[in-house]
């Protein structure tokens, strides 16, 4: 059954060199009205591509977004004004990014995620096994925590994740030490 889902964005260009690439990943059909997209195609393909122009919109390039096809990827938004009561924002933001982004290649080479930070939201694309961690770690750095402190939860919660994915199941075979 097909249906039509309407969507409202802001950044319209952006969308529209998306479409092409979208359109030729996903079988839908794309279509702009004034201000918005019109989506048209099966109930599951309008929600998958719903999400991936929010991202897009939002600011995550298409490549990026486009890994939300993988039902293990999630996209999650945080407001930082909901986790600080400081007036200077603008310092928050500087403090998720880093120096030249360093901080946030940092977490994004830790965890696999993608960051954006827009305005005063922070986008996450990430696997569901470390969305935990990567929300746990931008919210202490809004907070305020020493960037080491939260690069060294980042890398327990990565050492405590392949102990368990190493685990031994009697399924590998013995490889004898010489």
């Amino acid at each position: 059954m097909k249906i039509m889902r309407s969507l409202i964005v802001e950044n319209m260009n952006k969308i529209k060199k998306a479409v092409p690439l979208i359109e030729n990943k996903i079988k839908i059909k794309i279509s702009f009205g004034k201000g918005n997209v019109n989506l048209e195609g099966s109930a599951f393909d309008e929600f998958l591509v719903e999400k991936i122009i929010r991202a897009v919109d939002f600011g995550f390039h298409v490549e990026d977004a486009l890994l939300l096809r993988d039902e293990n990827f999630i996209i999650e938004f945080l407001d930082v004004k909901e986790y600080t009561y400081r007036k200077n924002l603008k310092e928050v933001r500087a403090r998720l990014i880093g120096t030249g982004g360093k901080a946030r290649k940092t977490i994004e080479n830790l965890t696999g995620a993608i960051i954006v930070v827009h305005n005063n939201k922070v986008g996450i694309i990430v696997d569901n096994f470390h969305l935990d961690s990567v929300t746990q770690a931008v919210q202490s750095l809004i907070h305020g925590a020493r960037h080491g402190n939260v690069f060294a939860y980042l890398e327990k919660q990565n050492v405590s994740r392949r102990q368990f994915d190493d685990d031994d199941l009697g399924l590998k075979k013995k490889v004898k030490k010489k």
